[in-house]
């Protein structure tokens, strides 16, 4: 894991998505509705990659859209500057922009742009820390996005409702919740939005104790923000992952994520943030017993949260300044600190907070001598750790409520307190564990009775060497059980190894059987249908146009066959094969243009890229784009390289993608882009090199058809 901090952000195809937004602009000079939109989706793309940028456009979306009285673009510009600002953490300016869009909004009746609207309030007044009002605006565009069918807004919704009852320490209802939204993503295939949801889900399992869960889900997301690029979320990602690794004291692995979050954060500018960032830094010097240098990263923490008035900031600070002295043994400043800490999660309403700042409490009390203060505290901390789940808190307070019943020589109820807390540790039990135990034990079952009569000493020297002894055999037990364990567990995994690795194999030779299908189905159907076509030429005695037919198909069919020997091959000759392939299917009757064309700064002679890769996104286009389509038909093929990537584009401007799917396409289409997208993953990893295609309707570029994306893993010759 700590290896994928070396990983490149791979930004490639959203920032191409942006880029071609952009090309798009100076084709629109005219102040209108279409520039408007353009402007407010480059800012919308921007988020969590260029926040400067997004500011950038959204205000000239903003600008613009006011000149021209066009309020639905206008609500659009405002929301994404009020998003700006939520990052920034200046909720003062982010409230006065949501509100300005949700006025709009109503004004032309809007519904969807409504819901986004209440849903932004609802995350502002989160970070606001009125909950209350965050729950409420939640509830109303989760409501709207349901009762309009809008599936993505409402697992948006409902992520960030996991998050406002987390905070809460609601752990049972965010888990319900967090686990509908990445139902309903999973159900819709995004990839992407499914993330969030992982994260927060992620962060519930974290705080109830269960890491392992907890590392399992960052360690999906963090790959996701690997991926986009999306700093916002990498920067939350990281802080996380750095806490989980710190609650299991594995510091070392904790501090790169932690340096690598507050870098991101201060890129953004997010104080809040940066100020966790600060706290977990001071943690781990306090780790290493470096109090002076923790402590002075918890004052600038403190001092940040002051700034800002962030409580749960505060609760964060006072609770690891509190820790620290109880570990210098300075409970008076200890307890000081922490009724502090305790003030602000009351008013918080959170429930972890409140649970962990009384358990601190008990142990401070304890250690000042006070019992009464310290079982007190302690209980009510266990109590709502019982009722939340919370294993660290449920554990560190029945160790304190075991010593306080020692101190009484309750000895009944500490050995009970104290197997509790043995039995919610993570760890196997130690040496000194077993020893403790046997101890109480010990106490429980004889004290009493050696005070009573002296008389029975021998009797009772002779019962504790019989224990010492099945402690001794015990002993061995428990060693010989962990290494029998630990083989098993090693033969397990190899096991385990090895069916995977088989799987994958497997897998692999499927996929590459797939596609030796696929071109055996293509091409008896294309040699049928070429002479077809062929035939009816003769017959009808036109014999240039046979003989130019014939020529094209006898190339195709030529090239084909030698293609189909090879792993890879010249671009040039690739190319020829789809040129011929586009002309054979144009030849009869001439119902469509196309063109096939290459960036100037390819030279198609160094190129060797995989055969087959472009001709079933063409065949694509030529079958199913002109649906009812008679005229005015075209199909471009073109090829560029940018950033050592080369990029085919295949675009059409026939009824688009949308369309298509509403209609129902032929199984074929579905099975040649599935297959085609499983080669491409193989060939990534063959070339090391990124292979991958995007499918895109060019209404949301203004324009008609569909546009495939073709990123092609390639191997370059030396002249």
């Amino acid at each position: 894991m700590f290896c994928l901090l070396f990983f490149a952000v791979n930004l490639q195809s959203q920032n191409a998505i942006i880029d071609s937004l952009k090309n798009e602009l100076p084709n629109y000079p005219e102040k209108d509705t279409t520039r408007v939109n353009l402007l407010n989706a480059i800012a919308s793309k921007s988020y969590g990659l260029d926040q400067d940028q997004l500011k950038k456009y959204a205000d000239e979306a903003n600008t613009l859209a006011e000149e021209i009285n066009f309020f639905k673009g206008e609500a659009r510009s405002w929301y994404l500057k009020g998003l700006y600002d939520l990052v920034k953490g200046d909720l003062e300016n982010a409230t006065t922009c949501i509100d300005q869009s949700l006025r709009l909004e109503k004004k032309v009746d809007n519904t969807i742009g409504i819901s986004t609207c209440y849903d932004l309030i609802g995350t502002i007044s989160r970070f606001q820390e009125d909950y209350d009002k965050s729950l409420l605006y939640y509830d109303k565009a989760l409501q709207i996005a349901r009762d309009l069918g809008k599936k993505f807004e409402a697992a948006g919704t409902l992520t960030n409702i996991g998050a406002v009852l987390n905070t809460l320490g609601e752990f049972d209802e965010a888990e319900a919740v967090l686990k509908e939204s990445i139902a309903i993503y999973d159900s819709l295939d995004s990839r992407t939005r499914i993330l969030q949801p992982m994260s927060n889900l992620a962060l519930v399992y974290n705080q109830q104790g269960r890491n392992v869960e907890a590392l399992g889900y960052y360690q999906k997301c963090l790959t996701g923000y690997r991926e986009q690029g999306n700093k916002v979320f990498g920067a939350a990602v990281l802080l996380n992952m750095s806490l989980v690794y710190s609650t299991i004291d594995e510091n070392d692995k904790a501090l790169p994520y932690l340096e690598e979050a507050l870098e991101l954060n201060k890129e953004l500018g997010r104080e809040l943030e940066i100020s966790k960032c600060i706290i977990g830094l001071g943690y781990i010097h306090r780790f290493k017993k470096e109090y002076n240098k923790a402590l002075e990263y918890y004052d600038e923490g403190l001092e940040i949260c002051e700034k800002i008035d962030s409580k749960e900031g505060l609760y964060n600070c006072y609770s690891n300044i509190s820790t620290l002295y109880i570990e210098k043994e300075e409970y008076d400043l200890a307890l000081k600190s922490l009724k502090k800490g305790l003030e602000v999660s009351l008013a918080m309403g959170g429930k972890r907070g409140i649970a962990e700042s009384y358990f601190q409490l008990g142990l401070i009390y304890y250690n000042l001598g006070d019992n009464k203060k310290a079982f007190e505290n302690a209980l009510k901390g266990k109590e709502i750790a019982d009722e939340l789940s919370l294993i660290g808190t449920q554990k560190e307070s029945n160790l304190i409520l075991s010593k306080i019943y020692e101190k009484e020589n309750n000895h009944k109820k500490a050995l009970g307190r104290y197997k509790e807390y043995k039995m919610l540790s993570d760890s196997i039990l130690s040496k000194e564990s077993i020893q403790k135990i046997a101890e109480l034990e010990y106490d429980y079952k004889y004290k009493k009775e050696l005070d009573a009569a002296s008389n029975r000493e021998l009797k009772l020297t002779e019962t504790v060497e019989t224990t010492s002894q099945n402690l001794a055999k015990s002993q061995r037990n428990l060693l010989l059980g962990v290494i029998g364990f630990l083989l098993m567990s090693l033969v397990l995994g190899a096991i385990i190894f090895f069916l995977k690795l088989r799987n994958a194999k497997s897998k692999t030779q499927n996929i590459a059987i797939e596609q030796k299908l696929l071109r055996s189905q293509m091409t008896p159907h294309f040699i049928f249908n070429s002479l077809s076509v062929l035939q009816g030429m003769i017959l009808n005695k036109e014999d240039k146009k046979s003989i130019s037919y014939l020529s094209r198909f006898s190339k195709l069919l030529r090239i084909t066959l030698e293609n189909s020997r090879d792993k890879m091959v010249l671009l040039a000759k690739e190319l020829t094969a789809i040129e011929n392939y586009l002309a054979l299917h144009n030849l009869e009757n001439e119902s469509y243009e196309y063109s096939v064309s290459v960036d100037d700064t390819i030279d198609q002679s160094l190129f060797k890229i995989p055969p087959m890769l472009i001709q079933p996104f063409v065949e694509n286009a030529i079958e199913h784009a002109f649906v009812d389509q008679k005229v005015n038909k075209k199909i471009d093929v073109y090829l560029k390289s940018i950033n050592e990537e080369l990029i085919c584009t295949i675009a059409d401007n026939g009824i688009g993608v949308e369309v298509q799917e509403g209609n129902k396409r032929k199984e074929k289409k579905s099975l040649a882009t599935t297959i085609t997208s499983e080669r491409l993953k193989i060939l990534s990893k063959d070339f090391k090199m990124k292979g991958s295609f995007t499918i895109e309707d060019r209404k949301k570029y203004n324009e008609q058809g569909t546009i495939v994306t073709l990123i092609i893993p390639y191997q370059k010759l030396v002249k």
